[in-house]
C-alpha cells in the first residue's frame, strides 16, 4: 500500500469516526431540546390552563356582581313602591309596614324630586351643602347611573325617586375591577414567558400585552400578523369582564421554545462552519509547514553534499597543479566519496523505515566527531570522554545514527557563535545506552525547549528549522529511543540527552 492510498484510507476513516461524533453529539442534543421543549410545552399548557381557571373565576365574580346589583334594583323599586303607597293619600290604609321598610334602608342612597327636580327628601346621603334645593349639576349626574323611579301621589301629578349603588356595593365594585386589573396584568407579565396579546371584543384594539418586543408592537401591521400567527397556534381564550366588555386572550409559545426548536439546526450550521474553518486552516498550515520542509530539506541537502564536493574539487585541482602526493589525494577523494555515499544513504533512508543492525555504537560517535574536528572552528573544543578501546553493540543504522550526532554538535557550534567546548558522555546502563551531548552556549528557555524539535523551527535568521527535527525523527521513530533537553538556562548552555535500547 502506497503513502497516498494510505493517506486516503485514514481520512476516511477519520471523516468517518468524526461524523459518527457529530451524529452523536447532535442526537444528544436534540433529544435534550426535545425533553425541554415537551417541559416548556407543558409549561406553556399548565399557564394557559390556569388563564382559563381564572377567567372563568372571573366570570363568576362578574355574574355574582351583577346579580347584587339587581338586587339592589328590586330594592330601589320596593323603595319606590314604598313612596306610591305613602304619597297615595290613602288615610284608611295602614303605613306603618311602609315606613318601616323606608326606615330599615341604610344603604342605598336615594333622593326623592318632584316634577321639577326639587329636592324632597333623601337619605343615606350628605348633601355637599345646605342651601341645595335642586337635583341638577354634578350630583345630578351621580344619580344618572340608572333611571329614575315614577312615583305618583295625586292625578297628573309624579315625583321622581333616584338612586345609587349602595357603598358597601361600590366597594365591592372597586375590587372587582382592581381584580380584573391585576388579572390582566398578570396574565400579560407572565412568568413562563409566554408572548401575549390581550384585546377587546373586536379581537383588533389592544388592552395590554406582554413579553413582546415593545418597538415592533407599536407597528400595527406587526401586531395584526403578530395575532394572526397566535389564532393559529393556539386558540384564544375569551374572558368576560361584565360592564368593562369581554377581552380575548392570544397567546404561542415562549421565544425561549422557538429558539430551542432551532438550536439543532443552528448547531449543525456552526459545527460546519467550524470544521469548514478548521479544515483551511489545517491545509494552509500543513501545506505552510511542507514548503518549509521541502525547502529545508534542499538546503540540507545541498549542506551536505557541498563540503565533500568542495573538497573533492580542492584536490582536484591541486592534481591538475602537479601539487602533493598523489596517494595521500587519492586517499582523501575516497574519503569524501565515502562521504558523498553515506549522505546518499541517509537521504534514501529518512523518507522509508530503516533497518536496524548491530554497529558499534561508540566507533559510529568517534568517527562522526573525527570527521567534525578538522571542518569545525578552531575556538572550538572537543571534550570526548567516551574510551576509544572499548566496544558497545546495540541495534542502530549507523549513518541515521551519526547524522543525528552531526547535528547536535552543528546546534552546538551554532548556539556558541564558533567558541566553546562540546562534551560527549555515555553510560553504559544494564537496558539502556545514555549519550549527553553538552555545549557551553547561550542556552535555550524553557519555553523554546518545547518547541525546538518541531519541523521549521529555528533561531538563526537564515536556518530552516530541520536538525533538530530529522534527529527526533531518526531517534523515536526509527530507532524507538528518547531524544529531550536534559537541562539548559540562558547564559549556561544545553545539554541534549539520547537514550537508546540495547536490544
Amino acid at each position: 500500500m502506497n503513502i497516498y492510498t494510505q493517506k486516503k484510507r485514514s481520512k476516511i476513516l477519520l471523516f468517518i469516526v468524526a461524523m459518527i461524533i457529530i451524529g452523536a453529539s447532535i442526537y444528544y442534543t436534540n433529544y435534550l431540546v426535545r425533553q425541554f421543549a415537551k417541559q416548556e410545552r407543558n409549561n406553556v399548557r399548565l399557564w394557559a390552563a390556569a388563564v382559563q381557571r381564572k377567567a372563568r373565576l372571573v366570570k363568576y365574580t362578574e355574574s355574582f356582581f351583577r346579580q347584587l346589583q339587581q338586587e339592589e334594583r328590586k330594592r330601589v323599586e320596593l323603595l319606590a313602591e314604598v313612596y306610591k303607597q305613602i304619597l297615595s293619600n290613602n288615610s284608611s290604609q295602614d303605613l306603618t309596614f311602609y315606613l318601616d321598610i323606608i326606615a330599615n334602608n341604610k344603604s342605598i342612597p336615594v333622593i326623592l324630586t318632584d316634577e321639577n327636580g326639587k329636592i324632597l327628601n333623601y337619605v343615606n346621603l350628605v348633601l355637599p351643602s345646605d342651601t341645595i334645593t335642586y337635583l341638577k349639576g354634578d350630583l345630578l349626574n351621580d344619580f344618572s347611573a340608572y333611571d329614575p323611579i315614577d312615583v305618583p301621589y295625586a292625578p297628573n301629578r309624579k315625583n321622581y325617586l333616584y338612586y345609587q349603588d349602595s357603598k358597601f356595593f361600590t366597594e365591592l365594585k372597586e375590587v372587582l375591577n382592581d381584580y380584573i386589573s391585576a388579572f390582566i396584568s398578570e396574565v400579560a407579565l407572565n412568568s413562563s414567558s409566554v408572548p401575549v396579546i390581550i384585546t377587546d371584543s373586536t379581537r383588533q384594539n389592544i388592552i395590554q400585552f406582554g413579553n413582546l418586543n415593545d418597538v415592533r408592537m407599536s407597528n400595527p401591521d406587526f401586531v395584526k400578523m403578530k395575532l394572526k400567527e397566535m389564532e393559529s397556534e393556539n386558540k384564544p381564550i375569551k374572558v368576560s369582564f361584565g360592564d368593562q366588555g369581554t377581552a380575548y386572550i392570544f397567546y404561542q409559545d415562549s421565544e425561549l421554545l422557538t429558539i430551542i426548536k432551532f438550536f439543532p439546526i443552528t448547531q449543525i450550521l456552526i459545527i460546519a462552519v467550524f470544521l469548514l474553518i478548521a479544515y483551511f486552516l489545517f491545509s494552509y498550515m500543513r501545506n505552510a509547514e511542507q514548503n518549509r520542509v521541502w525547502a529545508g530539506m534542499a538546503k540540507e541537502t545541498a549542506h551536505q553534499i557541498g563540503t565533500p564536493l568542495s573538497s573533492i574539487m580542492a584536490w582536484m585541482e591541486l592534481l591538475k597543479m602537479g601539487h602533493g602526493d598523489a596517494q595521500k589525494v587519492a586517499d582523501e577523494i575516497q574519503k569524501d566519496i565515502n562521504r558523498l555515499e553515506m549522505i546518499t544513504e541517509r537521504f534514501s533512508k529518512i523518507g522509508s523505515t530503516p533497518k536496524l543492525v548491530q554497529n558499534d555504537i561508540i566507533k559510529i560517535i568517534n568517527d562522526t566527531l573525527e570527521y567534525l574536528k578538522p571542518r569545525t572552528p578552531k575556538k572550538v573544543l572537543y571534550k570526548n570522554k567516551i574510551p576509544e578501546n572499548k566496544e558497545l553493540f546495540i541495534p542502530l543504522n549507523a549513518a541515521l545514527f551519526s547524522w543525528v550526532i552531526e547535528n547536535l554538535c552543528k546546534n552546538a557550534i551554532d548556539a556558541m557563535e564558533g567558541e566553546g567546548a562540546i562534551t560527549i558522555e555515555m553510560k553504559d546502563e544494564q537496558k539502556h545506552v545514555v549519550i549527553d551531548i553538552s555545549d557551553t552556549g547561550k542556552g535555550i528557555s524553557y519555553t523554546e525547549q518545547k518547541t525546538i524539535f518541531n519541523p521549521g523551527y529555528t533561531s538563526k535568521a537564515r536556518g530552516w528549522g530541520l536538525g533538530l527535527s530529522l534527529a527526533k525523527r531518526i531517534i523515536r521513530d526509527y530507532h524507538k529511543g528518547k531524544i529531550y533537553v536534559k537541562s539548559s538556562a540562558p547564559g549556561k548552555g544545553t545539554t541534549f540527552r539520547i537514550v537508546l535500547k540495547k536490544n
